[in-house]
């Protein structure tokens, strides 16, 4: 739902996003013929709704406003979001409610679970709000929904897109132990970006991350995502795409952000698809195994089909790897390999990436 109020009785209405109330309103621009969406009105659409109701659960689909909302539902493919509908951060492009959270449910990993079967998914992608307010961050309640599925839904492949756990010590080994069979953290913009649209996020810290999921586990699949379109240029993303290589991730979605309302940070450009294409085919050359760059991609948009060709391209790399005689032929640069360097340039002015 992309709104500026959240309506919490019959005629009562919260301001979804307090701190940015005092922002001056910023001009919306008009969305380019390629980025326009269908609303959602199918049998499928109405079916998911309905469960998702049914189990009192939430999704990032309907939190964040997703465009890709009405595909996604009719095929009976949901982000269920976790911890509750209220963020600890205030990031300038998102449009999840920022607020102090709610305690808790105890009851939402089984009605997770019980979600997960019901829809038949053999791909699930669980997300959280940022829980700054929780010791661990959310770290154990990402644990049990986790193993809440796998004991409902056994053959079902679990994909979590997690917050960063800013000063949360042993919360990322504790999900990881959990194995989840992709981990995502998105890195959401290019670095110089962090002040003004992800102000309460460090990007050397999600790097790190990223890369430290790799050496608690060098099987698992890692992905990330950023949004264009927020003033970055061309050589920050490139940048950007070496650094989550050095952190040897897998998988990278680059999407068009798209402004939630006026408050929020306003859009500076609309890539084109032959722009997304270029990042796509250069994103490939690093090394990525798995790379979806388009206008309308997001992190979870055919997740399920992109585990399935993850996993087929890792398997092709391994016996390329294993089918070339040379000594030094890698297929792919791992942590204990190569760590990230103490300092990594950032900036894309910095340096001239080809």
């Amino acid at each position: 739902m992309v709104t500026v109020f959240d309506i919490i009785g019959h005629d009562a209405k919260r301001v979804r996003h307090p701190e940015k109330a005092h922002r001056p309103d910023t001009e919306v621009m008009r969305k380019p013929d390629w980025i326009r969406v269908k609303a959602p009105t199918s049998k499928g659409y109405a079916e998911t709704r309905a469960i998702v109701k049914e189990h009192k659960l939430v999704t990032v689909c309907e939190e964040a406003g997703c465009p890709n909302i009405g595909e996604c539902w009719d095929k009976k493919h949901a982000t269920f979001m976790i911890m509750g509908e209220i963020c600890t951060r205030a990031c300038a492009f998102c449009n999840v409610a920022t607020g102090k959270p709610n305690a808790l449910d105890m009851a939402e990993p089984e009605n997770v679970a019980k979600a997960v079967k019901e829809m038949g998914l053999s791909h699930v992608v669980i997300t959280s709000v940022d829980r700054d307010d929780l010791e661990d961050g959310g770290a154990e309640h990402f644990e049990k929904v986790i193993w809440a599925i796998r004991a409902a839904s056994p053959a079902t492949t679990i994909e979590i897109l997690t917050p960063d756990f800013l000063k949360k010590p042993g919360a990322l080994e504790r999900v990881v132990a959990a194995k989840p069979d992709v981990f995502n953290h998105n890195m959401e913009t290019v670095p110089g970006n962090y002040l003004t649209v992800r102000p309460g996020a460090r990007y050397f810290h999600s790097i790190r991350l990223l890369q430290r999921v790799k050496e608690l586990d060098p099987t698992m699949f890692t992905k990330s995502g950023i949004m264009v379109g927020l003033g970055e240029e061309r050589n920050e993303v490139l940048q950007l795409m070496d650094d989550l290589r050095t952190a040897d991730v897998d998988f990278l979605t680059i999407g068009q952000y798209l402004q939630p309302t006026r408050k929020h940070h306003k859009v500076e450009s609309f890539v084109t698809p032959d722009e997304f294409k270029s990042y796509e085919t250069v994103a490939y050359s690093k090394g990525f195994l798995m790379v979806a760059s388009s206008p309308l991609t997001r992190s979870s948009h055919h997740a399920g089909d992109d585990f399935a060709r993850l996993r087929a391209a890792r398997e092709k790399r391994f016996h390329e790897m294993h089918d070339d005689p040379r000594p030094d032929h890698r297929m792919t640069t791992r942590p204990d390999e190569q760590a990230l360097p103490d300092r990594m340039i950032t900036k894309g002015r910095e340096k001239q990436c080809h």
